[in-house]
């Protein structure tokens, strides 16, 4: 070896000082312990610290509410009477625990019943929904549970059977289910467990009543039963020519190749619907006298938006003699609404509505009403700027005059009394001075008058309405004060009875940090926009923290996940306990608020909300020294995968660390209901530019500067892989640095070992890259005794 000059020496040594100043300046170094402790901030630690805590609720009839109320980790099951107030218990955990253990050869925990749905049939049987399947359970001193459904109260709020090879959709009455089986709908006989076929001529890719629809594709049926339980409506859907979509499942051998319908923006070939109405005793098939119909919904990207086999956007007249349906255009402006004469399928289109960017009928529920007896309609309509109910007439299509009016939106109509002519809503925006995203419950007559506010306090209100419409069940709460759960009468929103106040003084005694609601203003320097701040538990204002901005850009939702209590929402409080400020603001372009602030980025979906998140962390920046405007992260799932590399692409000097999960980076790769709907059809222009080019992340890829993670899972249904892998590409050929994640096997959701695993490699990820600090190796986290019996069962 040859020895050293001088020259040599002292630059080597001034290279080793440098080099022990930078390790030095790394900061500290976290333990297993410190993670530990921020993972008590997680809700499978949180929860079981909530005591009377009141779920499940649903109705089993009119006059008698189900729920459940967890104390001290136990369970108790109970029913309340609502004419008296009264509770009681409802069945005994611990003896439905020994009878389905009993019955399917599996141990079951009686403290942690996997009890998805429950109710009592006709015959006083509980029937429960658990172990993958319904059973039917006598709960008297010789009594036993029999796997499958027997006929069921028709007030159960789930008239789905989940995971079922055949999820049948049950009829009103309780008697009866319709299925899919080999492309056709059967009726399925629940007292004698007899089966029929109601169509006899569907076809691979062109059968009836199938949940197929891009990412959300099961074995369940999709129908609208008739008030008598006699008739259904459904359809015959054609995908025969509709792209397929691929994943690919490693194993050991060949590997395993999955295809399903999936069409993208600007395919010529979409799901098309011929709408049918099915006599369920004849098996008589009418079609209904339209052309078919591309399968959209007027109010989300499926016709089913909440997932319980029902068509949101067909509604029958309660004598069952006809139903009204709403369809849609492919680009969501413009809608027709059809009244259909059930038995001849002959069809009259009442009145249409049009819109420039896209309509919608509620949030969260479709709104407009059908009221035959009356020749009238009820529509929603944001024409004012603010979501408001409207009354038609079905004869000339016109309006007759506005039953809501002025700011705020009506989001769901939850009961319409037709004798009384009173209309029950649920209203967000409406009480001045009240946090525009906090849910009040309303009446208001349909001939006029102003509406009369049945929950009077200051917070968020979640609404469970009996089916006659007597009765409400209402839990309402903040983000910082937890819920009080009663029932009131429809009539004046009169308390009849607490069913539970929560307590949460073992949460706080635990060390349980509230969030920080806080208000910043927009892009504009006008408009009010509403967040929550994490700081950490033993936060010093004389510190300096980086910022970690959690983000879900919308349009569908926002990053706040509701205004309710939670003990935890999601890692944010875990996150800051490791020694940041995390953050979630509900950006312009994001619901509930007015349609102009909803349809701000219309067909600039690239805009994902940044300039706001931009906006509001830097006037939090300004107003609280103690946030470190020099290290700002970002992350989020799906959307918000897709907003956070957007993030460091368009604000590379802005936001230094991104982790982005799951990412629809490229909308034109995303199902085509989603992005035609806020981005517009898509439109190739001579030069080979389209109008989708302003929200493809791949195309600005090479502006990255800071340190970004790309996870996804390898065979996501809903967000295919290859939409990250686009990135990918740009980004090698950039010559960019970056570092990714792939999770083997699983969908958009990650699974417990998944989500688990991905959780702490973000937070190593921000420990080491934005605060500068060393995480432990390799953090296994530690499941509670809870969940170790739930995951083992």
């Amino acid at each position: 070896m040859h020895s050293l000059n001088r020259t040599s020496r002292t630059l080597l040594g001034l290279g080793l000082a440098l080099a022990c100043t930078a390790v030095a300046a790394q900061g500290r170094t976290l333990t297993a312990k410190d993670y530990a402790q921020a993972a008590q901030a997680l809700s499978m630690n949180t929860s079981p610290l909530i005591d009377h805590d009141v779920g499940g609720i649903h109705w089993l009839n009119d006059h008698e509410v189900g729920y459940q109320e967890q104390t001290d980790g136990k369970t108790a099951y109970l029913r309340m009477d609502a004419a008296t107030g009264k509770a009681r218990v409802a069945f005994d955990p611990a003896v439905l625990a020994a009878r389905l253990a009993a019955v399917s050869g599996k141990p079951v925990d009686a403290e942690h019943l996997p009890v998805r749905d429950w109710s009592f049939g006709e015959d006083g049987r509980l029937q429960v929904s658990a172990l993958g399947g319904w059973y039917t359970c006598d709960l008297g001193a010789k009594g036993a549970c029999v796997k499958g459904r027997a006929v069921r109260s028709a007030a159960s709020r789930d008239k789905m059977s989940p995971s079922r090879d055949e999820p049948g959709v049950l009829s009103p009455d309780g008697t009866k289910e319709v299925f899919v089986r080999r492309w056709n709908l059967w009726v399925r006989d629940l007292k004698s467990g007899d089966e029929f076929p109601l169509t006899t001529d569907g076809v691979k890719n062109f059968g009836y009543a199938t949940d197929n629809a891009g990412w959300l594709h099961s074995d369940g049926a999709i129908v609208r039963w008739s008030p008598d339980s006699t008739h259904v409506v459904t359809y015959q859907q054609d995908q025969r020519q509709v792209g397929d979509m691929y994943t690919l499942r490693t194993q050991v051998g060949h590997p395993k190749l999955e295809a399903w319908k999936y069409p993208l923006p600007g395919d010529k070939h979409v799901f098309m619907i011929e709408p049918v109405v099915i006599d369920v005793d004849t098996h008589t098939v009418t079609r209904v006298k339209m052309k078919p119909q591309q399968r959209l919904s007027s109010l989300c990207d499926d016709i089913d938006c909440d997932r319980d086999g029902t068509w949101d956007d067909v509604k029958w007249a309660p004598d069952g003699k006809s139903f009204a349906i709403v369809t849609t255009s492919r680009d969501r402006h413009h809608e027709w609404y059809h009244v259909v004469n059930a038995a001849n399928g002959d069809v009259r289109t009442v009145f249409e509505d049009s819109v420039t960017t896209f309509y919608e009928s509620g949030h969260g529920m479709v709104n407009w009403q059908y009221l035959p007896a009356s020749d009238q309609a009820i529509w929603f309509s944001e024409r004012t700027d603010w979501g408001n109910l409207y009354l038609r007439s079905l004869k000339t299509g016109k309006e007759l005059h506005a039953i809501t009016t002025g700011e705020g939106n009506v989001t769901q109509v939850r009961h319409v009394d037709r004798k009384a002519r009173e209309l029950w809503f649920v209203g967000v925006g409406r009480t001045p001075g009240v946090n525009p995203y906090y849910r009040q419950f309303w009446k208001v007559g349909l001939d006029g008058g102003k509406p009369v506010l049945l929950t009077p306090e200051d917070a968020d209100h979640d609404i469970t309405m009996s089916k006659d419409g007597t009765y409400f069940v209402d839990s309402y709460s903040t983000p910082t004060t937890p819920p009080v759960t009663v029932l009131r009468s429809s009539a004046d929103g009169h308390v009849i009875a607490t069913l539970a106040k929560t307590d949460i003084s073992r949460l706080k005694a635990a060390g349980w940090v509230p969030p920080v609601p806080f208000t910043v203003k927009a892009r504009d320097g006008k408009t009010t926009l509403y967040g929550m701040m994490f700081k950490p538990a033993h936060f010093d204002p004389h510190k300096k923290y980086p910022i970690i901005d959690y983000i879900y850009p919308g349009p569908q939702t926002g990053s706040v996940r509701g205004r309710s209590f939670l003990a935890s929402r999601g890692d944010n409080q875990a996150l800051a306990d490791l020694g940041f400020v995390v953050i979630a603001l509900d950006g312009m372009g994001t619901p509930w608020r007015s349609k102009s602030f909803h349809t701000t980025w219309y067909g600039d979906m690239g805009d994902n909300t940044l300039p706001d998140q931009v906006a509001g962390i830097k006037e939090l920046a300004k107003r609280y020294p103690w946030i470190d405007i020099g290290r700002v992260g970002i992350w989020g799932h799906s959307g918000g995968g897709n907003a956070t590399a957007d993030a460091l692409f368009r604000y590379p000097d802005f936001f230094k660390v991104g982790w982005a999960e799951s990412g629809n980076h490229d909308n034109r790769n995303y199902e085509n209901d989603w992005g035609e709907k806020y981005q517009g059809l898509l439109v190739k222009n001579a030069d080979g530019t389209t109008n989708y080019d302003n929200q493809a992340n791949q195309d600005i890829a090479k502006n990255l500067k800071g340190r970004l993670m790309l996870v996804h899972g390898s065979i996501d249904d809903n967000v295919p892989t290859g939409e990250t892998l686009l990135v990918v590409d740009a980004l090698i050929k950039a010559n960019k640095n970056f570092d990714m994640l792939i999770i083997p096997n699983v969908h958009h959701g990650y699974g417990l070992t998944g989500t688990m695993y991905a959780t702490r490699r973000r937070w190593d990820y921000f420990v080491k890259h934005l605060a500068g600090d060393t995480p432990p190796a390799a953090f296994q986290f530690q499941l509670p005794a809870w969940m170790m019996k739930m995951r083992h069962h």
